[in-house]
């Protein structure tokens, strides 16, 4: 068994999988929210749980599970209700955010500094990708377009392997540049708004997942 022999299949799965990485999403706002908001530290374990939640997606497909919602309507139905409902979470949490602190050391008297763990930071990386029904509706669709029925398990557990690495290292990425002294003093300085319109984009996100139900 040669990986060459479905170099072609790799390349149209990645370059699909690249294009919907790059789009400004879920994982995107909330990445940015997290690196400018708590640090480069925080950021980069958001990206690496991000990253880390397609392996869910790749794993239920590579189960067949796939197969099984196409048959099970209201397995989608309950995988998106669950993935919508924690994205309008996280949006109405972003609405609610208040203005703060820009220079070290100074307190916002109206909301007290919160500092998050990198392991809550990863938790939720993951669980927004890993509840998000449109990367749901993504892997099954690729996988079942893109992907021959005949390609080994192996092969296709190697596309699911490169795929949670170019969603980590995006993210990564995002977190880096958000994460910056300068980008991020810019950010903090409209900070509250910023959050407030990332939230937004989440509950319209969500609104949409809930009316295309």
């Amino acid at each position: 068994m040669q990986f060459s022999n479905y170099l072609g299949e790799f390349l149209a799965l990645a370059t699909i999988h690249f294009l919907a990485v790059v789009a400004p999403g879920p994982d995107f706002a909330v990445t940015i929210r997290q690196s400018v908001r708590f640090g480069r530290w925080v950021g980069i374990c958001t990206a690496l749980g991000i990253g880390a939640g397609i392996s869910v997606h790749v794993l239920y497909t590579l189960l067949g599970v796939g197969a099984l919602m196409h048959t099970t309507p209201w397995l989608l139905t309950v995988a998106k209700v669950i993935g919508g409902a924690y994205i309008l979470y996280l949006g109405v949490n972003l609405l609610r955010s208040k203005p703060k602190a820009v220079l070290e050391g100074e307190k916002d008297s109206d909301e007290p500094v919160v500092e998050q763990t990198l392991l809550k930071a990863f938790t939720t990386g993951f669980l927004t990708n890993a509840t998000n029904p449109k990367a749901t509706l993504f892997f099954l669709a690729i996988f079942t377009t893109l992907i021959s029925a005949t390609t080994p398990l192996e092969i296709q557990a190697l596309y699911g392997v490169w795929m949670c690495g170019v969603n980590a290292s995006w993210f990564v990425i995002v977190a880096l540049f958000f994460s910056s002294n300068k980008v991020r003093l810019l950010f903090l300085r409209m900070g509250h708004w910023f959050e407030r319109t990332m939230g937004v984009i989440l509950i319209l996100f969500a609104g949409r997942l809930i009316l295309s139900m």
